[in-house]
């Protein structure tokens, strides 16, 4: 048994030459992409509960510590809607259809969408916790079953699930618990 790596190119060339309409999707692609795209589109869903969640966490804020917990709000709120858009362009990438449909979003997402009163600061801040927690433990089982199979989108999610681990930090911080 040797450790020898050899790369058959004309092959690849040849599958690469026969099979254009597949774009980047190649005969070495592991997953079951309908399942993938699926579980993206779930991300999508996610992502666009916790921009709502966070825009709407950021406008209605009131108290003394507005201004700083308002601001980190919108920041995360800009970084989830840029999760959802790199989601949504893996699964075209991957020949799938984003699914942005508000009628299906709430019952996609792996978060709730809540609507806490104006001036219960720490209350936003615990339920955006509590929504980045399921969303790192939810990103990182996606990050073990994708494995091997689909190194661009593992790469993806452990990319987003960097920022929502962030985010936790923050939040945790602001909560001074």
């Amino acid at each position: 048994m040797t450790d020898d790596f050899i790369v058959d190119v004309s092959r690849i060339r040849a599958d690469a030459r026969a099979k254009m309409e597949g774009g980047p999707v190649t005969e070495t692609y592991g997953a079951d992409r309908d399942r993938v795209v699926a579980v993206l589109n779930d991300v999508v869903a996610t992502e666009v509960v916790c921009w709502m969640r966070y825009t709407r966490h950021a406008i209605s804020a009131t108290g003394i510590d507005r201004a700083q917990v308002s601001a980190e709000f919108s920041e995360h709120a800009k970084e989830e809607w840029d999760h959802a858009l790199r989601a949504a362009e893996r699964i075209s990438q991957l020949g799938g259809d984003p699914d942005f449909d508000p009628a299906t979003i709430v019952e996609r997402s792996h978060t709730e969408y809540t609507a806490i009163p104006d001036n219960e600061l720490k209350q936003m801040l615990r339920s955006n916790l509590e929504a980045e927690r399921i969303v790192i433990g939810v990103y990182q089982e996606i990050i073990r079953w994708l494995g091997d199979k689909d190194p661009t989108t593992r790469r993806l999610m452990e990319s987003i699930l960097e920022e929502e681990e962030e985010h936790a930090d923050d939040l945790l911080d602001l909560l001074g618990d």
